[in-house]
């Protein structure tokens, strides 16, 4: 990769898919991908998560070279010639890669970067549910009974890597018939069961069981809690108004 800045050379195509980053394919003899963040803390988390997938050589983009002071925060990563896998064979080819992402640890929980480290699962859990009813102060009764249901459950989880949004176009193919996992913004360190219930929500399934249907009974009951967790998520947090309104639909029918 030639050396880079963090601004956008000249013949850079713009690839962006969203509103709140800016995504940029640079060609030439090393290609690469340039992407400006709207939220420096969102820069700093998947800065990490791609270094740690570059050191443990996981199915990710590789991390180039970054600059989380800048403004905006700006990463280099890899340029991954690749095609989405479609939608009926995204959760039979999403196994693999994501058993290579769930075997890397980690030392602490929540966030990798850009974010206050949690001791115990349960304390991050807890937090999120406070900043989720700070946000949607309506989501208050479900959030109590949540927590209630969480503190009566073992949650002696060794953090895990998560890439924690995953969904149809976040996992291509390439050429050679490699999977990887891009988009790596919301990784945390977790329960990997929590993958899966995040996964149930963003395809919008009524229940989580369906993804895991061999679990053991005490994983689908905290793969229940965390799909729980994940709707409170999108009804206090979501900018799309279709998948706000989806998510307190299935909060309200539990009610």
């Amino acid at each position: 990769m030639a050396m880079t800045d963090g601004r956008v050379p000249e013949g850079a195509t713009d690839i962006s898919t969203g509103q709140a980053n800016r995504v940029w394919y640079i060609g030439g003899r090393e290609p690469y991908v340039l992407k400006h963040y709207g939220d420096p803390a969102r820069a700093a988390n998947e800065a990490a998560a791609l270094a740690l997938l570059t050191y443990h050589g996981a199915p990710g983009p590789r991390l180039l070279d970054a600059d989380l002071e800048a403004r905006p925060a700006w990463t280099a990563q890899s340029a991954v010639q690749a095609q989405p896998v479609p939608a009926e064979r995204f959760q039979a080819e999403l196994a693999s890669p994501l058993k290579q992402v769930h075997a890397i640890g980690g030392t602490h929980f929540g966030r990798l970067a850009g974010a206050p480290r949690h001791p115990t699962w349960r304390h991050y859990l807890h937090d999120r549910l406070n900043l989720y009813t700070t946000t949607a102060p309506d989501l208050a009764t479900a959030a109590a009974a949540l927590r209630r249901d969480l503190d009566r459950v073992t949650l002696d989880i060794e953090p895990r890597l998560l890439h924690h949004d995953l969904q149809p176009g976040h996992l291509v193919c390439s050429p050679d018939g490699h999977r990887l996992l891009l988009d790596w913004e919301l990784a945390a360190l977790g329960d990997p069961l929590s993958d899966h219930a995040r996964l149930a929500v963003r395809l919008r399934l009524a229940s989580p069981q369906t993804v895991l249907p061999r679990a053991a009974p005490s994983a689908r009951q905290r793969l229940d809690l965390y799909w729980r967790l994940h709707l409170i998520a999108d009804a206090a947090l979501a900018t799309d108004l279709a998948v706000r309104g989806h998510a307190l639909s299935l909060i309200r029918g539990r009610e």
